[in-house]
């Protein structure tokens, strides 16, 4: 099975960085980036650990085709990928994931915890309760 690398463009765009910065960052060209974004050629093992600490992500994400797995499903469920956490204990929903569920600055969020199954986020509305309209 091949590896294919394309999401290393919309990383990138999300971090605010051109080829050029990536490039420097980790120490290749930025026609190579360039050629790893087209799907030209791949990058090396060393490579993928430098993108993947840049970018917050695993090096499993990097290699994985996680949009062509998620457009699979039309049960309502969705892979949106790996956020990081910050030193501040924040971490970033992806763009996709707040405009399926309707997420804005200011909306609450309900976080549920079970030590063995993980964590899962529930939105409660912009007043910490479920807005007129929203399922209960």
């Amino acid at each position: 099975m091949p590896i294919v690398f394309s999401n290393l463009k919309m990383y990138r765009t999300h971090a605010g960085l051109t080829q050029e910065d990536v490039a420097e960052k980790i120490g290749v060209s930025r026609q190579a980036v360039a050629k790893w974004e087209r799907g030209e050629s791949s990058p090396d093992i060393e490579s993928c650990i430098a993108l993947s600490e840049m970018y917050g992500t695993t090096v499993d994400m990097l290699v994985r085709n996680m949009k062509l797995e998620a457009k699979g499903t039309d049960d309502g469920k969705h892979v949106f990928g790996v956020s990081k956490m910050n030193d501040k204990g924040q971490i970033t929903l992806p763009a996709e994931c707040r405009r399926i569920f309707g997420l804005k600055p200011g909306d609450a969020i309900l976080i549920l915890g079970d030590e063995e199954k993980g964590m899962a986020l529930v939105k409660l509305g912009s007043d910490g309760f479920l807005t007129e309209g929203e399922d209960k």
